[in-house]
Protein backbone atom coordinates (compact mmCIF):
# COMPACT_ATOMS: atom_id res chain seq x y z
CA UNK A 1 0.00 0.00 0.00
CA UNK A 2 1.46 3.42 -0.63
CA UNK A 3 1.31 6.13 1.28
CA UNK A 4 -0.97 9.41 -0.48
CA UNK A 5 1.07 11.99 -1.98
CA UNK A 6 0.60 15.33 0.15
CA UNK A 7 -1.25 18.18 -1.71
CA UNK A 8 0.16 20.59 -2.94
CA UNK A 9 -0.47 24.22 -2.46
CA UNK A 10 -4.49 25.34 -4.27
CA UNK A 11 -3.66 27.58 -7.03
CA UNK A 12 -5.28 31.30 -6.81
CA UNK A 13 -8.14 31.80 -9.32
CA UNK A 14 -10.60 34.66 -10.84
CA UNK A 15 -11.32 35.70 -6.94
CA UNK A 16 -8.15 35.92 -5.17
CA UNK A 17 -6.65 37.93 -8.18
CA UNK A 18 -9.69 40.01 -8.16
CA UNK A 19 -9.23 40.84 -4.46
CA UNK A 20 -5.59 41.30 -5.16
CA UNK A 21 -6.37 44.24 -7.59
CA UNK A 22 -8.53 45.73 -5.01
CA UNK A 23 -5.91 45.63 -2.35
CA UNK A 24 -3.26 47.79 -4.88
CA UNK A 25 -6.11 50.52 -4.31
CA UNK A 26 -5.06 51.15 -0.55
CA UNK A 27 -1.58 50.58 -1.52
CA UNK A 28 -1.29 52.56 -4.12
CA UNK A 29 -3.26 55.64 -2.15
CA UNK A 30 -0.51 55.23 1.35
CA UNK A 31 2.35 54.95 -0.88
CA UNK A 32 0.99 58.31 -3.16
CA UNK A 33 0.71 60.07 0.37
CA UNK A 34 4.00 60.21 0.92
CA UNK A 35 5.01 62.49 -1.84
CA UNK A 36 1.15 63.97 -2.26
CA UNK A 37 2.45 67.33 -0.55
CA UNK A 38 5.25 68.32 -2.30
CA UNK A 39 3.84 70.65 -4.73
CA UNK A 40 0.26 71.67 -2.54
CA UNK A 41 2.91 72.87 -0.02
CA UNK A 42 2.88 76.96 -1.00
CA UNK A 43 -0.57 76.54 -1.74
CA UNK A 44 -1.66 75.31 1.91
CA UNK A 45 1.29 77.72 3.25
CA UNK A 46 -0.76 81.03 1.36
CA UNK A 47 -4.23 79.45 2.57
CA UNK A 48 -4.13 78.14 6.11
CA UNK A 49 -0.79 80.63 6.92
CA UNK A 50 1.05 78.07 8.97
CA UNK A 51 4.04 78.96 11.40
CA UNK A 52 7.81 77.21 9.88
CA UNK A 53 7.42 74.49 12.44
CA UNK A 54 3.76 73.97 12.04
CA UNK A 55 4.99 72.97 8.23
CA UNK A 56 7.20 71.07 8.65
CA UNK A 57 4.33 69.25 10.88
CA UNK A 58 2.57 69.03 8.58
CA UNK A 59 4.76 67.80 5.49
CA UNK A 60 6.53 65.48 7.90
CA UNK A 61 3.85 63.95 10.19
CA UNK A 62 2.43 61.33 7.93
CA UNK A 63 5.53 59.78 7.58
CA UNK A 64 6.69 59.24 11.65
CA UNK A 65 3.16 58.28 12.50
CA UNK A 66 3.23 55.64 9.69
CA UNK A 67 6.61 54.15 10.85
CA UNK A 68 6.20 54.24 14.38
CA UNK A 69 3.16 52.14 14.13
CA UNK A 70 4.24 49.81 11.45
CA UNK A 71 5.09 47.16 14.00
CA UNK A 72 1.92 47.64 16.12
CA UNK A 73 -0.57 47.47 13.39
CA UNK A 74 1.09 44.06 11.62
CA UNK A 75 0.98 42.28 15.50
CA UNK A 76 -2.46 43.44 15.68
CA UNK A 77 -4.05 42.59 12.34
CA UNK A 78 -2.53 39.07 12.90
CA UNK A 79 -4.37 38.94 16.66
CA UNK A 80 -7.76 40.56 15.03
CA UNK A 81 -7.79 39.73 11.47
CA UNK A 82 -6.01 41.58 8.79
CA UNK A 83 -9.14 41.82 6.81
CA UNK A 84 -10.80 43.42 9.88
CA UNK A 85 -7.73 45.94 10.41
CA UNK A 86 -7.76 46.74 6.54
CA UNK A 87 -11.37 47.62 6.56
CA UNK A 88 -10.77 49.75 9.93
CA UNK A 89 -7.70 51.35 8.42
CA UNK A 90 -9.69 52.50 5.57
CA UNK A 91 -12.67 53.80 6.87
CA UNK A 92 -10.13 56.10 9.13
CA UNK A 93 -8.06 56.84 6.13
CA UNK A 94 -11.19 58.06 3.84
CA UNK A 95 -12.45 59.94 6.93
CA UNK A 96 -9.10 61.37 7.50
CA UNK A 97 -8.82 61.89 3.56
CA UNK A 98 -12.42 64.49 3.98
CA UNK A 99 -10.87 66.33 7.23
CA UNK A 100 -7.55 67.30 5.11
CA UNK A 101 -8.88 68.25 2.52
CA UNK A 102 -11.51 71.02 4.36
CA UNK A 103 -8.81 71.42 7.17
CA UNK A 104 -9.58 75.41 7.87
CA UNK A 105 -6.82 75.51 10.19
CA UNK A 106 -2.72 74.16 10.24
CA UNK A 107 -3.98 72.24 13.52
CA UNK A 108 -6.76 70.65 12.18
CA UNK A 109 -4.63 69.35 9.18
CA UNK A 110 -1.62 68.59 11.18
CA UNK A 111 -3.60 65.97 13.15
CA UNK A 112 -5.74 64.61 9.46
CA UNK A 113 -2.21 63.86 8.58
CA UNK A 114 -1.29 62.04 11.66
CA UNK A 115 -4.74 59.94 11.29
CA UNK A 116 -3.88 59.19 7.62
CA UNK A 117 -0.67 57.98 9.20
CA UNK A 118 -2.33 55.67 11.61
CA UNK A 119 -4.27 54.51 8.42
CA UNK A 120 -2.08 53.85 6.09
CA UNK A 121 0.04 51.96 8.80
CA UNK A 122 -3.01 49.72 8.99
CA UNK A 123 -2.65 49.18 5.65
CA UNK A 124 0.39 48.79 4.46
CA UNK A 125 1.24 45.18 6.15
CA UNK A 126 -2.41 43.87 5.90
CA UNK A 127 -1.97 44.13 2.14
CA UNK A 128 1.38 42.58 2.08
CA UNK A 129 -0.06 40.02 4.82
CA UNK A 130 -3.23 39.46 2.70
CA UNK A 131 -1.06 38.33 -0.28
CA UNK A 132 0.69 36.22 1.73
CA UNK A 133 -2.59 34.73 2.70
CA UNK A 134 -4.38 34.41 -0.64
CA UNK A 135 -1.44 33.16 -2.67
CA UNK A 136 0.22 29.93 -1.46
CA UNK A 137 1.68 28.46 -4.65
CA UNK A 138 4.90 29.69 -4.62
CA UNK A 139 5.50 30.94 -8.75
CA UNK A 140 1.86 33.34 -8.18
CA UNK A 141 2.89 34.54 -4.76
CA UNK A 142 6.37 35.89 -6.28
CA UNK A 143 3.69 37.76 -9.31
CA UNK A 144 1.88 38.70 -6.73
CA UNK A 145 4.56 40.40 -4.97
CA UNK A 146 6.10 41.60 -7.89
CA UNK A 147 2.62 43.56 -8.59
CA UNK A 148 2.66 44.77 -5.11
CA UNK A 149 6.00 46.47 -5.51
CA UNK A 150 5.56 47.69 -8.84
CA UNK A 151 2.09 49.62 -7.53
CA UNK A 152 4.08 50.56 -4.37
CA UNK A 153 6.97 52.09 -6.11
CA UNK A 154 4.56 53.55 -8.85
CA UNK A 155 2.45 55.48 -5.94
CA UNK A 156 5.81 57.15 -4.94
CA UNK A 157 6.46 58.32 -8.23
CA UNK A 158 2.93 59.64 -8.85
CA UNK A 159 2.52 60.99 -5.85
CA UNK A 160 3.90 64.15 -6.78
CA UNK A 161 2.75 64.48 -9.89
CA UNK A 162 -0.98 64.26 -9.61
CA UNK A 163 -0.17 66.81 -6.96
CA UNK A 164 1.33 69.36 -9.50
CA UNK A 165 -1.85 68.21 -11.51
CA UNK A 166 -4.51 68.76 -9.09
CA UNK A 167 -2.78 71.61 -7.37
CA UNK A 168 -2.64 73.45 -11.25
CA UNK A 169 -6.31 73.09 -12.02
CA UNK A 170 -8.13 72.57 -8.37
CA UNK A 171 -7.50 73.56 -4.59
CA UNK A 172 -4.97 71.97 -2.71
CA UNK A 173 -7.34 69.50 -0.41
CA UNK A 174 -8.36 67.87 -4.09
CA UNK A 175 -4.69 66.34 -3.72
CA UNK A 176 -6.76 64.34 -0.47
CA UNK A 177 -10.05 64.05 -1.94
CA UNK A 178 -8.60 61.60 -4.87
CA UNK A 179 -8.60 58.66 -2.10
CA UNK A 180 -12.34 58.55 -0.85
CA UNK A 181 -13.24 56.87 -4.45
CA UNK A 182 -10.50 54.04 -3.96
CA UNK A 183 -11.49 53.68 -0.05
CA UNK A 184 -15.26 53.86 -0.54
CA UNK A 185 -14.80 50.71 -3.07
CA UNK A 186 -11.98 48.78 -0.66
CA UNK A 187 -14.68 49.10 1.87
CA UNK A 188 -17.24 47.97 -0.53
CA UNK A 189 -15.69 45.24 -2.05
CA UNK A 190 -13.21 43.87 0.16
CA UNK A 191 -15.57 41.84 2.58
CA UNK A 192 -17.26 40.40 -0.18
CA UNK A 193 -13.45 39.03 -1.89
CA UNK A 194 -10.91 39.29 0.47
CA UNK A 195 -9.87 36.39 3.16
CA UNK A 196 -10.15 36.68 6.76
CA UNK A 197 -7.06 35.48 8.48
CA UNK A 198 -5.58 36.02 12.08
CA UNK A 199 -3.15 33.81 14.28
CA UNK A 200 -5.48 31.46 15.99
CA UNK A 201 -3.17 31.23 19.25
CA UNK A 202 -1.88 34.73 19.08
CA UNK A 203 -1.77 34.59 23.49
CA UNK A 204 -2.30 38.34 25.02
CA UNK A 205 -1.58 41.01 23.78
CA UNK A 206 1.60 43.06 24.72
CA UNK A 207 0.46 46.54 25.33
CA UNK A 208 4.32 47.82 26.68
CA UNK A 209 5.55 47.33 23.25
CA UNK A 210 3.95 49.71 21.73
CA UNK A 211 5.51 52.76 23.73
CA UNK A 212 8.93 51.06 23.53
CA UNK A 213 8.33 50.48 19.95
CA UNK A 214 7.55 53.70 18.95
CA UNK A 215 10.31 55.15 21.11
CA UNK A 216 12.37 52.90 19.14
CA UNK A 217 11.33 54.43 15.50
CA UNK A 218 10.87 57.71 15.55
CA UNK A 219 14.11 59.51 17.22
CA UNK A 220 16.26 57.59 14.80
CA UNK A 221 13.79 58.43 11.73
CA UNK A 222 13.63 61.73 12.53
CA UNK A 223 17.25 62.08 13.46
CA UNK A 224 18.59 60.05 10.38
CA UNK A 225 15.59 62.83 7.88
CA UNK A 226 16.78 65.71 9.72
CA UNK A 227 20.53 64.64 9.22
CA UNK A 228 21.01 65.17 5.49
CA UNK A 229 19.92 69.16 5.35
CA UNK A 230 21.06 70.16 8.97
CA UNK A 231 24.02 68.14 9.27
CA UNK A 232 24.96 66.03 12.05
CA UNK A 233 23.78 68.10 14.96
CA UNK A 234 24.40 67.08 18.22
CA UNK A 235 20.29 67.21 18.45
CA UNK A 236 19.85 64.75 15.78
CA UNK A 237 22.51 62.43 17.05
CA UNK A 238 21.08 62.82 20.39
CA UNK A 239 17.71 61.42 19.30
CA UNK A 240 18.98 58.25 17.18
CA UNK A 241 20.98 57.37 20.16
CA UNK A 242 18.06 57.70 22.13
CA UNK A 243 15.96 55.18 19.81
CA UNK A 244 18.62 53.01 19.58
CA UNK A 245 18.13 52.87 23.60
CA UNK A 246 14.27 51.83 23.53
CA UNK A 247 15.33 49.76 20.19
CA UNK A 248 17.94 47.54 22.78
CA UNK A 249 14.85 47.69 25.63
CA UNK A 250 12.29 46.49 22.64
CA UNK A 251 14.20 43.54 21.72
CA UNK A 252 15.27 42.76 25.40
CA UNK A 253 11.43 42.88 26.25
CA UNK A 254 10.47 40.30 23.04
CA UNK A 255 13.32 37.91 23.72
CA UNK A 256 12.01 37.55 27.49
CA UNK A 257 7.99 38.65 27.60
CA UNK A 258 5.80 35.30 27.53
CA UNK A 259 3.71 36.95 24.32
CA UNK A 260 5.81 39.03 22.58
CA UNK A 261 4.49 41.48 19.88
CA UNK A 262 7.47 40.62 17.17
CA UNK A 263 8.26 36.70 18.18
CA UNK A 264 11.90 36.05 18.23
CA UNK A 265 11.34 33.18 16.41
CA UNK A 266 10.64 34.78 13.28
CA UNK A 267 14.04 35.97 13.20
CA UNK A 268 15.10 32.14 13.27
CA UNK A 269 13.21 31.53 10.18
CA UNK A 270 15.75 30.49 7.33
CA UNK A 271 16.16 32.80 5.27
CA UNK A 272 14.21 35.97 7.42
CA UNK A 273 16.90 37.76 8.90
CA UNK A 274 19.08 38.14 5.27
CA UNK A 275 15.54 38.95 3.46
CA UNK A 276 15.16 42.10 6.15
CA UNK A 277 18.90 42.70 6.06
CA UNK A 278 19.09 42.47 1.92
CA UNK A 279 15.76 45.11 1.65
CA UNK A 280 16.86 47.67 4.06
CA UNK A 281 19.92 47.81 1.77
CA UNK A 282 17.86 48.25 -1.19
CA UNK A 283 15.56 50.79 0.28
CA UNK A 284 19.11 52.71 1.06
CA UNK A 285 20.15 53.17 -2.37
CA UNK A 286 16.74 53.28 -3.98
CA UNK A 287 16.24 56.58 -1.75
CA UNK A 288 19.80 57.77 -1.12
CA UNK A 289 19.82 58.37 -4.76
CA UNK A 290 16.44 59.88 -4.96
CA UNK A 291 17.53 62.43 -2.94
CA UNK A 292 19.99 64.14 -5.04
CA UNK A 293 18.14 62.99 -8.26
CA UNK A 294 15.38 65.20 -7.59
CA UNK A 295 17.42 68.08 -6.73
CA UNK A 296 19.42 67.80 -9.67
CA UNK A 297 16.95 67.88 -12.45
CA UNK A 298 15.00 70.63 -10.61
CA UNK A 299 17.95 72.86 -9.16
CA UNK A 300 20.94 71.54 -11.23
CA UNK A 301 19.18 71.59 -14.87
CA UNK A 302 17.05 74.81 -13.81
CA UNK A 303 13.68 72.87 -14.21
CA UNK A 304 10.23 73.88 -12.90
CA UNK A 305 8.61 71.68 -10.16
CA UNK A 306 6.07 70.33 -12.04
CA UNK A 307 8.87 69.41 -15.34
CA UNK A 308 11.12 68.06 -12.52
CA UNK A 309 8.38 65.72 -11.24
CA UNK A 310 7.03 64.61 -14.85
CA UNK A 311 10.62 63.61 -16.26
CA UNK A 312 11.41 61.92 -12.90
CA UNK A 313 8.93 59.91 -14.16
CA UNK A 314 10.93 58.06 -16.87
CA UNK A 315 12.71 56.31 -14.66
CA UNK A 316 9.81 54.44 -13.18
CA UNK A 317 8.77 53.01 -16.66
CA UNK A 318 11.29 50.29 -16.69
CA UNK A 319 10.31 49.25 -13.08
CA UNK A 320 7.07 47.96 -14.90
CA UNK A 321 9.25 45.42 -16.67
CA UNK A 322 11.64 45.03 -14.40
CA UNK A 323 9.06 43.63 -11.37
CA UNK A 324 7.47 40.48 -13.80
CA UNK A 325 11.38 39.80 -15.35
CA UNK A 326 12.58 38.78 -12.19
CA UNK A 327 9.03 36.70 -11.72
CA UNK A 328 9.74 34.89 -14.92
CA UNK A 329 13.81 34.34 -14.16
CA UNK A 330 12.83 32.34 -11.22
CA UNK A 331 9.70 30.64 -12.55
CA UNK A 332 11.88 29.39 -15.40
CA UNK A 333 14.47 28.01 -12.97
CA UNK A 334 16.92 30.63 -12.56
CA UNK A 335 18.41 30.69 -8.91
CA UNK A 336 16.87 33.24 -6.19
CA UNK A 337 20.16 33.58 -5.28
CA UNK A 338 21.99 34.67 -8.99
CA UNK A 339 18.95 37.19 -9.68
CA UNK A 340 19.36 39.07 -6.66
CA UNK A 341 22.73 39.29 -7.37
CA UNK A 342 22.66 40.43 -10.66
CA UNK A 343 19.93 42.82 -9.60
CA UNK A 344 23.04 44.17 -6.77
CA UNK A 345 24.94 44.38 -9.69
CA UNK A 346 22.82 46.56 -12.35
CA UNK A 347 21.82 48.57 -9.41
CA UNK A 348 25.64 48.99 -8.92
CA UNK A 349 25.81 50.10 -12.42
CA UNK A 350 23.15 52.58 -12.14
CA UNK A 351 25.10 54.29 -9.32
CA UNK A 352 27.96 53.94 -11.67
CA UNK A 353 26.54 56.00 -14.35
CA UNK A 354 25.54 58.94 -12.18
CA UNK A 355 29.10 58.90 -11.16
CA UNK A 356 29.94 60.55 -14.19
CA UNK A 357 27.05 62.66 -14.59
CA UNK A 358 28.38 66.49 -15.08
CA UNK A 359 26.16 69.44 -14.33
CA UNK A 360 24.16 69.39 -17.78
CA UNK A 361 23.60 65.53 -17.93
CA UNK A 362 19.72 64.77 -18.04
CA UNK A 363 19.77 62.15 -19.63
CA UNK A 364 22.62 60.05 -18.53
CA UNK A 365 20.62 61.18 -15.02
CA UNK A 366 17.75 59.76 -15.94
CA UNK A 367 19.24 56.44 -17.52
CA UNK A 368 21.03 56.01 -14.22
CA UNK A 369 18.00 56.15 -12.11
CA UNK A 370 16.50 53.62 -14.41
CA UNK A 371 19.17 51.09 -14.21
CA UNK A 372 19.44 51.71 -10.58
CA UNK A 373 15.44 51.09 -10.12
CA UNK A 374 15.39 48.33 -12.19
CA UNK A 375 18.03 46.33 -10.63
CA UNK A 376 16.75 46.80 -7.10
CA UNK A 377 13.30 45.66 -8.47
CA UNK A 378 14.62 42.77 -9.09
CA UNK A 379 15.79 42.62 -5.95
CA UNK A 380 13.03 43.53 -3.67
CA UNK A 381 10.44 41.52 -5.93
CA UNK A 382 13.13 38.08 -4.51
CA UNK A 383 13.81 39.25 -1.00
CA UNK A 384 9.81 40.55 -0.10
CA UNK A 385 8.62 37.16 -1.53
CA UNK A 386 11.68 35.27 0.15
CA UNK A 387 10.70 36.99 3.53
CA UNK A 388 6.75 35.98 3.52
CA UNK A 389 7.62 32.65 2.91
CA UNK A 390 9.86 32.13 5.53
CA UNK A 391 7.57 33.60 8.02
CA UNK A 392 4.37 31.39 8.73
CA UNK A 393 1.44 32.27 7.67
CA UNK A 394 -0.51 33.16 11.14
CA UNK A 395 2.37 35.92 11.41
CA UNK A 396 2.43 37.19 7.83
CA UNK A 397 0.88 40.65 9.38
CA UNK A 398 4.17 41.04 11.48
CA UNK A 399 6.86 39.73 8.95
CA UNK A 400 5.04 42.67 6.71
CA UNK A 401 5.51 45.17 8.87
CA UNK A 402 9.12 44.30 9.80
CA UNK A 403 9.53 44.78 5.87
CA UNK A 404 8.02 47.85 5.91
CA UNK A 405 9.78 49.17 9.55
CA UNK A 406 12.70 48.37 7.60
CA UNK A 407 12.24 50.14 4.63
CA UNK A 408 11.56 53.04 6.29
CA UNK A 409 14.95 52.61 8.45
CA UNK A 410 17.14 51.85 5.01
CA UNK A 411 15.44 55.00 3.36
CA UNK A 412 16.30 57.28 6.37
CA UNK A 413 19.83 56.05 6.37
CA UNK A 414 20.65 56.13 2.63
CA UNK A 415 19.49 59.34 2.35
CA UNK A 416 21.63 60.28 6.02
CA UNK A 417 24.30 58.83 4.61
CA UNK A 418 25.07 59.22 0.98
CA UNK A 419 23.38 63.11 1.78
CA UNK A 420 26.04 63.62 4.24
CA UNK A 421 29.15 62.97 1.69
CA UNK A 422 27.02 64.89 -0.82
CA UNK A 423 26.86 68.00 1.77
CA UNK A 424 30.70 67.82 2.35
CA UNK A 425 31.92 67.27 -0.75
CA UNK A 426 29.13 70.82 -1.28
CA UNK A 427 30.63 72.59 1.52
CA UNK A 428 34.30 71.75 0.29
CA UNK A 429 33.89 73.14 -3.17
CA UNK A 430 31.99 76.42 -2.24
CA UNK A 431 33.76 79.29 -1.40
CA UNK A 432 34.57 80.28 2.10
CA UNK A 433 33.70 84.00 0.65
CA UNK A 434 30.06 82.75 -0.20
CA UNK A 435 27.38 83.96 2.20
CA UNK A 436 26.01 81.32 5.07
CA UNK A 437 23.09 80.05 3.26
CA UNK A 438 25.35 79.22 0.11
CA UNK A 439 27.51 77.11 2.02
CA UNK A 440 24.54 74.88 3.44
CA UNK A 441 22.51 73.48 0.98
CA UNK A 442 22.37 74.74 -3.38
CA UNK A 443 18.76 75.94 -2.66
CA UNK A 444 20.22 78.39 -0.33
CA UNK A 445 23.35 79.32 -2.70
CA UNK A 446 20.50 79.76 -5.63
CA UNK A 447 18.35 82.03 -3.72
CA UNK A 448 21.44 84.64 -3.52
CA UNK A 449 23.07 83.96 -6.62
CA UNK A 450 21.61 87.15 -8.03
CA UNK A 451 23.91 89.15 -5.64
CA UNK A 452 27.15 86.74 -6.20
CA UNK A 453 28.37 86.29 -10.17
CA UNK A 454 29.24 83.04 -10.63
CA UNK A 455 28.19 81.86 -7.68
CA UNK A 456 24.96 79.45 -9.04
CA UNK A 457 27.53 77.91 -11.94
CA UNK A 458 30.11 77.20 -8.82
CA UNK A 459 27.00 75.76 -6.78
CA UNK A 460 25.83 73.40 -9.09
CA UNK A 461 28.99 72.09 -10.19
CA UNK A 462 29.79 71.66 -6.45
CA UNK A 463 26.23 69.73 -6.03
CA UNK A 464 26.85 67.63 -9.51
CA UNK A 465 30.57 66.57 -7.67
CA UNK A 466 28.78 66.12 -4.33
CA UNK A 467 26.27 63.66 -5.94
CA UNK A 468 29.10 61.68 -7.79
CA UNK A 469 31.07 61.23 -4.60
CA UNK A 470 28.03 59.52 -3.24
CA UNK A 471 27.18 57.54 -6.08
CA UNK A 472 30.68 56.58 -6.02
CA UNK A 473 29.86 55.35 -2.12
CA UNK A 474 26.49 53.84 -3.60
CA UNK A 475 28.68 51.42 -6.11
CA UNK A 476 30.70 50.15 -3.30
CA UNK A 477 27.67 49.58 -1.47
CA UNK A 478 25.76 47.71 -3.95
CA UNK A 479 28.54 45.53 -5.25
CA UNK A 480 29.68 44.83 -1.57
CA UNK A 481 25.70 43.96 -1.54
CA UNK A 482 26.38 41.64 -4.78
CA UNK A 483 29.43 39.77 -3.31
CA UNK A 484 27.23 39.42 0.34
CA UNK A 485 24.22 37.63 -1.23
CA UNK A 486 25.44 34.41 -1.90
CA UNK A 487 26.71 33.89 1.43
CA UNK A 488 23.40 35.31 3.36
CA UNK A 489 20.77 33.66 1.49
CA UNK A 490 23.54 30.36 1.10
CA UNK A 491 20.62 28.18 2.95
CA UNK A 492 17.89 29.75 0.35
CA UNK A 493 19.49 28.23 -2.56
CA UNK A 494 16.75 27.16 -4.74
CA UNK A 495 13.92 26.86 -6.84
CA UNK A 496 10.67 27.69 -4.15
CA UNK A 497 8.90 24.71 -4.93
CA UNK A 498 7.89 23.69 -1.79
CA UNK A 499 3.71 23.52 -0.68
CA UNK A 500 2.89 26.16 1.71
CA UNK A 501 3.14 25.10 5.25
CA UNK A 502 0.17 23.87 6.78
CA UNK A 503 -1.97 25.93 8.17
CA UNK A 504 -5.46 26.57 10.55
CA UNK A 505 -5.99 30.10 7.96
CA UNK A 506 -8.56 29.71 4.84
CA UNK A 507 -7.01 31.58 2.25
CA UNK A 508 -10.18 31.74 0.32
CA UNK A 509 -13.04 31.82 3.22
CA UNK A 510 -14.80 34.76 4.09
Amino acid sequence: MTNPTPAGPSLAGRREWTALAVLMLPLLLVSMDVSVLYFAVPAISADLEPTGTQLLWIFDIYGFVLAGLLMTMGALGDRIGRRRLLLIGAAAFGAASLAAAYADSAETLIVARAVLGIGGATLMPSTMALVRTMFTDPAQRTKAIALWSGVMTAGIALGSVLSGLLVEFFWWGSVFLVNLPAMALLLLLGPLLLPEAKNPDPGRFDWPSIPLSMAAVLPVVYGLKEIPSEGWNVRYVVSITVGLLFAALFVHRQRTTAAPMISPDLFRRPGFTPALTLYLISMFAIMGSAYFTTQYIQSVLDKSALEAALWALLPSVPIGLAAPLSTQLVHRGVSRVHVVTTGFLIGACGYGLLALAGADSMALVLTACGVLASGITLVTVQIADLALSAAPVERAGAASSLMETGAEFGGALGMALLGSIGTAVYRHEIPASAPDAARETLGGALAVADRFPGLATTAREAFTHGMQGAAIAGTVLLTGAACLTPLALRRTRRHDKTPAEPSSLSPSGV
